[in-house]
C-alpha cells in the first residue's frame, strides 16, 4: 500500500503552503500542536490567533473576522468544535451564513487511547442539521490538501473533518481533481455499490478486490462531500447495481449512511446496509483494536456487501 499520512498532518501542511498563495487567517483553541495548525503559526505568526481553551468564543471570533471580510479557519478537535461549540456555530456562523471554515481534527474512534469523551462519532450528524453548512470528509492526504484549497475559494460556512491516524494515500497528487459536492468513482462494478467516506474509502477499495476474487463486482464511490450529497451519482449507482453498502467512521445515525438512505428511499428504493459505529460510545484502546472492535474493517465491508446482495429482489 502507498505511504500513510494522517489527514490532520495534510491539513496543517496545506494551510502553511497555501498561505503563500491566499490571504486567510487561522484560529486555534490551544491545540495547535495536535491540530497541526502550528505549522502555519510558525510561518505566519501575524495571521495566527490562539483563542485558548474556549472553543465557543473561538467560533464567535471567527464569525467576527468573517463579517469583517477575512477568511478564517477555526481549528480544534471535532468533539470540541461540533460538540462544545455547536451553538456558536449554529447561531453565529450558520444563521448569518458567514464564510468560516471549521477545521475539525481527531474525529471518529481513531483518536484511540483518548477514549470515548474525545472520540467524536456524532459530528457529521450535528453539522448536517445546520442549514447551508457544507461538510467535507477527506479520504487521504492528497484529498485533504485539495479540500483546503477548495474551502478557501468557496464562499460560505464549511465543516472539514480530519483524522489523527495515518491512513493510506490513495490519490495521485499530480492528477487528482477535487470538486465540492461531487463523489469520485474509485472502482466500477455491477452487483453492488460501496459508498464510503474518510478512512473507510481505502478499506472499501481493499474489500472490492476481495469481492472480485469471489466473483462479486463491487462499485466503489468516495463521497468526500457529505453535504451537499452527490445525489445524482448515488441514484445512478442505486439504479445500476441495485444495492448499496455505506461505510463511515461515524455513527450509523445521521452521517453518510443516513444521507444516502434518505436520498435512495425517496427516489430509487434499493437495499442500503450501513456500516459504522452502532449507537454506542467509544472505548480507549489502540486504533487497530478499536477498528476491529467496531467492525470498521475491509472484512466487515465484504460481509455487509453479501448481506446487501442477499436483500436484492
Amino acid at each position: 500500500m502507498a505511504d500513510k499520512i494522517a489527514t490532520r498532518e495534510a491539513y496543517g501542511n496545506a494551510l502553511a503552503e497555501l498561505g503563500e498563495k491566499y490571504d486567510f487567517v487561522v484560529l486555534d483553541a490551544d491545540l495547535s500542536a495536535a491540530t497541526k495548525t502550528g505549522v502555519f503559526k510558525k510561518k505566519y505568526p501575524e495571521r495566527f490567533f490562539n483563542c485558548g481553551i474556549a472553543e465557543g468564543n473561538m467560533m464567535s471570533v471567527a464569525a467576527g473576522l468573517a463579517a469583517a471580510g477575512k477568511v478564517p479557519f477555526a481549528s480544534t478537535f471535532a468533539m470540541f468544535a461540533a460538540g462544545r461549540a455547536f451553538e456558536q456555530i449554529r447561531n453565529s456562523i450558520g444563521y448569518p451564513h458567514l464564510n468560516v471554515k471549521i477545521g475539525a481534527t481527531h474525529a471518529g474512534i481513531t483518536v484511540g487511547e483518548d477514549g470515548a469523551t474525545h472520540q467524536c462519532n456524532e459530528d457529521l450528524a450535528l453539522m448536517r442539521t445546520i442549514p447551508g453548512m457544507t461538510i467535507v470528509n477527506p479520504a487521504d492526504a492528497v484529498e485533504a490538501k485539495a479540500a483546503v484549497e477548495a474551502a478557501i475559494n468557496f464562499k460560505g460556512p464549511m465543516y472539514m473533518r480530519f483524522g489523527r491516524y495515518a491512513v493510506p494515500v490513495i490519490n495521485d497528487a499530480a492528477t487528482y481533481k477535487f470538486e465540492l459536492g461531487k463523489g469520485v468513482v474509485k472502482a466500477e462494478g455491477t452487483d453492488v455499490t460501496i459508498i464510503a467516506t474518510g478512512i473507510m474509502v481505502a478499506m472499501a477499495m481493499e474489500a472490492a478486490e476481495t469481492l472480485k476474487a469471489e466473483g462479486i463486482s463491487a462499485r466503489v464511490i468516495n463521497i468526500h462531500t457529505i453535504k451537499p450529497l452527490d445525489e445524482e451519482l448515488v441514484l445512478k449507482a442505486a439504479k445500476e447495481t441495485g444495492a448499496i453498502v455505506t461505510a463511515e467512521e461515524h455513527s450509523v445515525i445521521g452521517g453518510l449512511g443516513a444521507a444516502v438512505a434518505e436520498c435512495v428511499c425517496g427516489a430509487c428504493p434499493v437495499p442500503v446496509v450501513r456500516l459504522g459505529v452502532n449507537d454506542t460510545f467509544g472505548h480507549s484502546g489502540t486504533v487497530p483494536a478499536l477498528l476491529e472492535m467496531y467492525g470498521l474493517t475491509p472484512a466487515n465491508i465484504v460481509a455487509k456487501v453479501k448481506e446487501a446482495i442477499a436483500l436484492k429482489k
